[in-house]
């Protein structure tokens, strides 16, 4: 393979989109916010510790810091603006309003792809669960306790069961 710039495509939030003289070394996030005009996925620590750049790539929470663009060609991959249909929060987007969950909201939307991808994948978490779904996932804002409190919410608001 050439050391040089590279073209291809990604299927991101369902649309095939071309990322067009792009370096093969790019990051997933760095393709994302910068050449696709998706501002979702934050970049903080750049070394996939924060959870800041979560997106869901062929249905499980990654960090987009540490995936390779290029080698995403083949994946479906879904960031945080595909959540809710862009007029009306989603459920857990609401969820996390009401319960004070958002506070600088830098952890915001790579937690709002934590949780939805937990609730998709296990629609009545244990308490245990929820911890373990959102562990890559640091707030230094809210000290987590409204973000749990924002999950129980969409958990009875989905299922019609208080956690």
């Amino acid at each position: 393979m050439s050391l040089e710039n590279q073209s291809y495509t990604l299927r991101v939030n369902n649309k095939s989109l071309d990322v067009q003289d792009a370096w093969i070394g790019e990051s997933l996030l760095y393709v994302l916010r910068e050449r696709l005009g998706m501002p979702g996925a934050k970049g903080a620590c750049e070394q996939g510790e924060c959870g800041s750049c979560t997106v869901l790539l062929d249905g499980e929470a990654v960090c987009s810091c540490l995936v390779l663009a290029a080698a995403a060609t083949d994946a479906d991959i879904r960031t945080v603006e595909s959540i809710g249909d862009g007029q009306t929060l989603s459920d857990v987007q609401q969820a996390f309003v009401e319960s004070g969950a958002v506070q600088c909201g830098f952890c915001t939307p790579g937690l709002i792809v934590a949780v939805e991808n937990l609730l998709t994948h296990n629609p009545r978490p244990t308490e245990m669960q929820v911890k373990e779904a959102l562990s890559g996932n640091i707030c230094r804002c809210t000290g987590y306790g409204r973000i749990f409190d924002a999950v129980s919410v969409a958990v009875a608001r989905r299922t019609g069961v208080s956690q």
